[in-house]
C-alpha cells in the first residue's frame, strides 16, 4: 500500500482559509486531513486544471503532453481531440485517449461536435451521430467539444442540433465557441444547451454570456491572449469563470501553464481564493471530472508551492504519484506508434501563380495575438501579368493546399506576416489541417510545401537557400518524440521565421489559424478565399467599393 504523509499549510478553496495541516495518503486518496499547530513553509492545494485545450497544438502526444505540463503544477486537462478527428476520424480520438492511458496524468477527451468545421474545406473524416454514440457510451468521452459552427445552431440545422441532444440525453456539458455573438442569436445559441464558451473577444460579450447563465473560459495560449481583456470578471464572477490555454505551442509549454495565469491574477490583487477556485475546483465541477480536490476521500491529485505570492510549484502529485519536483518530470518518455492520413502529390512552381484579373485584391489581414482577421482591398503588385508578392508593402502570397488528394493550390494575399525573403509552412491548418505556407516568391513556397509533402506533415522553413524541418509524423501535427526535444526544436524554427523577417509574436500559430473558416473575417481554404461573415467563398479580386 502506497502511503505518503505531508505536512504543509493547507488551502482550504472551499472554506476560503488556510490552516497547518498533514495530510495522509493511502494508495491513491486522501486518507486523512489533520489540522496542526505546527508551523510550515510550503502550501498544498488542489491541483490546476486546463479547462479548453487541443493537446494536438502543442505538437505533443498526449504522453509528452503530460510531462510537461505536470512540472507547472497541472494535473488534468479537458481535451477536445478536434483537429486530429479532422485528419482521420474516430480512430484519432481512440489514439488519444489509448495513448493518455499510458501516463499517471488526467486527460478528458471531448466528443469532436464538428468534423469537418465546415464543408467549404476539405477534411480527411466525418464524425457523424453513430461516431458520437459510440465515443460517448464505448469510450468513456465526457462532454461535446465546442460547437464551433454557430450559424448552424441559429439556423436549426437538424444534424447539428441532434448531435448536442445526444449530448443533453446523458446529461453532459456542451462546450461553445461563438466569437463576437450576442443579442438574440446569442441567446438562441446558449438555449439550445450550450454551456460555455472560450472565444469571448470583449468583457461586455463576456458578461451578455454569462448572465445567461454560460461558463467563460479565460484563455491564454500561445496565439489567443485574452486574460488581459477578461481577468477583471474574476471577482464578481469567479464561480463561473475556468482558465484555459486553448492552443499552447511547445516552447510556451516548457515556461508555464495554468500556473502563470494564477501568478498574474494574483499579482493584480484578486483574491486568491477566488482565482485558485476558476484554476482548480470550477473546472471539477462544470464537467463532473474525477479530480480531486484535496477533501478527505478524493482522489490525491493536489501541488506543493513554496508560497501564494511566487507560486512556485515544488511538487505535483496526482492518484498519489509524485509526477513533477523541483521542475523536473518524474513522467517517463513511453515509445508510442504512429497514425496518419496524408496522400497528396508534389507541387509545380506553376501552380502557385496567380494571373492578375483586375486592379483590386481582397487581402488577409492577420492580427497578432489574435485569429480573427481583418480584409483590406490593395493594389496588387502584378509582373509579367502575374500577381506577387509585395515585400516593400509586406503584402505576401498565402496557399492551402489539400493534404488527402490532388488539386491545385488554392491562393489568397495576406499583409502583418512581414517575410522578407524564403518561406514558412505548415501541415497544422485549422481546422482541417490541410498545407498552409506564406512566402516571398512562388519557388520558395513550393519548396516548404513540397518538403512538407515529402516528410507526410511537418513545420518547415525555406530560408538563405536551404531547408529547415520539424517533422510531425502522427497525423501530420504531432511527433512522438521527446517532448522537451521537440520544444527546443519548434522555438529554433520560431527564431528562425523571425530572422525571416517575421513580427508576429508566434508565426506558425497565427499562421495555422489563416485556414479556420469558422472565425472572422477573411480565410482561406483549400478550396478558395473565404468570406466569414457572409459565410460564403469570395472571389479574390475586387474593389470592395
Amino acid at each position: 500500500m502506497n502511503k505518503i504523509e505531508i505536512c504543509a499549510n493547507l488551502v482550504d478553496i472551499f472554506s476560503k482559509e488556510i490552516y497547518p495541516a498533514i495530510i495522509k495518503v493511502e494508495d491513491d486518496k486522501i486518507a486523512s486531513i489533520t489540522r496542526t499547530d505546527g508551523k510550515y513553509d510550503n502550501y498544498i492545494l488542489p491541483g490546476l486544471i486546463d479547462s479548453h485545450i487541443h493537446i494536438e497544438s502543442s505538437l505533443l502526444i498526449p504522453s509528452e503532453f503530460a510531462r510537461l505540463a505536470s512540472v507547472h503544477g497541472t494535473v488534468c486537462v479537458v481535451s477536445d481531440p478536434h483537429e486530429i478527428a479532422n485528419i482521420i476520424g474516430i480512430a484519432g480520438v481512440r489514439y488519444m485517449i489509448e495513448n493518455g492511458k499510458t501516463v499517471p496524468f488526467k486527460f478528458y477527451f471531448g466528443a469532436p461536435s464538428c468534423v469537418p468545421a465546415t464543408d467549404f474545406e476539405t477534411s480527411g473524416a466525418r464524425l457523424g451521430i453513430a461516431e458520437l454514440e459510440e465515443l460517448f457510451d464505448t469510450h468513456g468521452v465526457q462532454y461535446l467539444s465546442e460547437v464551433m459552427n454557430y450559424p448552424g445552431v441559429i439556423n436549426n440545422d437538424p444534424f447539428l442540433l441532434k448531435k448536442i441532444a445526444i449530448a443533453k440525453k446523458r446529461h453532459l456539458q456542451v462546450d461553445g465557441h461563438a466569437p463576437g455573438l450576442s443579442g438574440e442569436d446569442c441567446i438562441k445559441y446558449i438555449s439550445a444547451g450550450i454551456t460555455s464558451d472560450h472565444e469571448c473577444i470583449t468583457t461586455n460579450e463576456a458578461l451578455f454570456k454569462l448572465a445567461h447563465s454560460m461558463k467563460i473560459h479565460i484563455r491564454e495560449g500561445s496565439a489567443s491572449k485574452d486574460f488581459d481583456t477578461l481577468v477583471s470578471l474574476i471577482d464578481e464572477h469567479y464561480e463561473n469563470i475556468m482558465f484555459c490555454s486553448d492552443d499552447k505551442h511547445p516552447d510556451d509549454l516548457t515556461r508555464g501553464h495554468i500556473n502563470d495565469m494564477v501568478k498574474r491574477a494574483f499579482a493584480l490583487g484578486i483574491d486568491k481564493m477566488k482565482v485558485l477556485q476558476c484554476a482548480c475546483i470550477n473546472p471539477v465541477k462544470h464537467y463532473g471530472l474525477d479530480v480531486g480536490l484535496l477533501q478527505k476521500g478524493d482522489p490525491a491529485d493536489f501541488i506543493v508551492v513554496d508560497n501564494l505570492d511566487n507560486f512556485n510549484i515544488l511538487h505535483t502529485y496526482i492518484d498519489g504519484v509524485l509526477v513533477a519536483s523541483h521542475g523536473k518530470s518524474l513522467i517517463e518518455h513511453v515509445n508510442y506508434g504512429v497514425i496518419n492520413n496524408f496522400n497528396t502529390g508534389k507541387k509545380t512552381v506553376e501552380e502557385f501563380e496567380v494571373i492578375a484579373e483586375s486592379e483590386k485584391i481582397k487581402v488577409i489581414k492577420a492580427i497578432d495575438e489574435q485569429i480573427m482577421t481583418d480584409v483590406e482591398y490593395e493594389e496588387p503588385l502584378v509582373r509579367k501579368n502575374m500577381v506577387v508578392s509585395d515585400i516593400k508593402r509586406d503584402i505576401l502570397k498565402l496557399t492551402v493546399v489539400n493534404r488527402y488528394e490532388n488539386s491545385r493550390p488554392a491562393i489568397g494575399f495576406i499583409k502583418n506576416f512581414g517575410l522578407k525573403s524564403g518561406a514558412i509552412g505548415s501541415s497544422i491548418a485549422h481546422d482541417s489541417h490541410n498545407i498552409i505556407a506564406v512566402g516571398v516568391t512562388d519557388k520558395d513556397i513550393a519548396m516548404v510545401v513540397n518538403e512538407i509533402i515529402d516528410q507526410k506533415g511537418a513545420i518547415c522553413i525555406f530560408a538563405n537557400g536551404g531547408l529547415q524541418t520539424l517533422p510531425l509524423p502522427v497525423c501530420g501535427i504531432m511527433s512522438n518524440g521527446d517532448g522537451y526535444e521537440v520544444a527546443k526544436n519548434y522555438d529554433l524554427m520560431d527564431k528562425a521565421a523571425k530572422a525571416l523577417g517575421c513580427k508576429l509574436k508566434a508565426p506558425f500559430m497565427t499562421l495555422s489559424f489563416m485556414a479556420l473558416l469558422v472565425i472572422p473575417k477573411l480565410k482561406l481554404s483549400d478550396m478558395g478565399l473565404f468570406d466569414v461573415e457572409l459565410f460564403d467563398f469570395t472571389d479574390l479580386f475586387g474593389s470592395g467599393d
